[in-house]
């Protein structure tokens, strides 16, 4: 079993020499056979060259985009790379790259991920989560989207759906570009979007989501937030449009697709018969 580390990057030079030994020590000490994915979009700055001196320590893939392109498609050309170089039985990490997030909650994820989940999320509302240096108002927004993303898109077994510290089973991830292909990120270009979208899509294909307890240190963050308010907003706006559980226009059509392509089961079983290790939560 090989764990890939998926870091989409832009500007973050002075996280690098930081977080990836971080990211070496908690693999050793996990016993992990890993290899670090860091996708480049399109940095100014010294990400991809600081990356690359680690790349004589480290098994480390540096994917470079010329331009910068959005999470949405760095992830997707991260997700893609890890889907082709692995194999049945890996898993996929993806962190941020601004080394507010702990390696060393990876163990946590894969052992939830061996109990019967296809996708863990790092949570910090789970008991012994939560998060420090986040500002009032961004504690205030955050809290406003995860109730709307709670209402329009239930899904058993998960909490945070913001947090895009996952780990993903290679075999889910395998599935729903086979599925979705190009459309597996459509909002490519519409912020931080993509993090719900991935989720939403994975549901329904029947994925079994679990989380553990994640405390998120925003304070470590040296780069600048790459939030982009108003083009994250209007993407959960266009997701519940076509995808809420209540009235998404694109829902039927891509569950009767499913259906065709992987005979799964109807909306109502898949939501409950999912394992009970999965739907609990878990302290890291």
């Amino acid at each position: 079993m090989t764990i890939f580390i998926l870091l989409p990057a832009y500007n973050e030079e002075d996280s690098i020499p930081a977080l990836l030994p971080r990211i070496r020590d908690s693999m050793r000490d996990g016993g992990f056979s890993y290899r670090i994915v860091l996708v480049d979009d399109g940095s100014m700055d010294e990400t991809a060259a600081r990356a690359e001196r680690f790349a004589r320590e480290m098994p480390i893939d540096i994917l470079r985009h010329s331009i910068n392109r959005g999470l949405g498609e760095t992830i997707r050309d991260g997700i893609e790379h890890c889907v082709r170089s692995g194999s049945p039985g890996d898993i996929v990490v993806r962190m941020d790259c601004d080394d507010s997030q702990d390696p060393s909650y990876v163990a946590a994820l894969v052992e939830k991920i061996e109990s019967g989940c296809d996708v863990v999320v790092t949570s910090r509302y789970q008991p012994g989560g939560g998060q420090s240096g986040v500002e009032g108002h961004r504690k205030l927004l955050s809290w406003g989207a995860g109730l709307y993303m709670k209402l329009l898109f239930p899904i058993r077994g998960l909490r945070d759906y913001s947090c895009g510290y996952r780990a993903y089973r290679w075999e889910t991830l395998k599935k729903a570009i086979d599925v979705y292909g190009n459309r597996f990120i459509e909002r490519k270009d519409l912020g931080f979007s993509c993090t719900l979208e991935k989720v939403v899509k994975l549901d329904l294909l029947g994925a079994r989501f679990g989380e553990v307890a994640h405390f998120l240190h925003y304070d470590r963050k040296k780069s600048a937030s790459k939030m982009a308010s108003m083009p994250t907003t209007w993407g959960y706006l266009l997701l519940a449009l076509k995808y809420s559980k209540w009235f998404g226009v694109r829902r039927r059509f891509w569950k009767r697709r499913i259906g065709e392509l992987t005979g799964a089961v109807s909306e109502q079983t898949t939501q409950t018969e999912r394992p009970a290790t999965c739907a609990a939560s878990q302290a890291a």
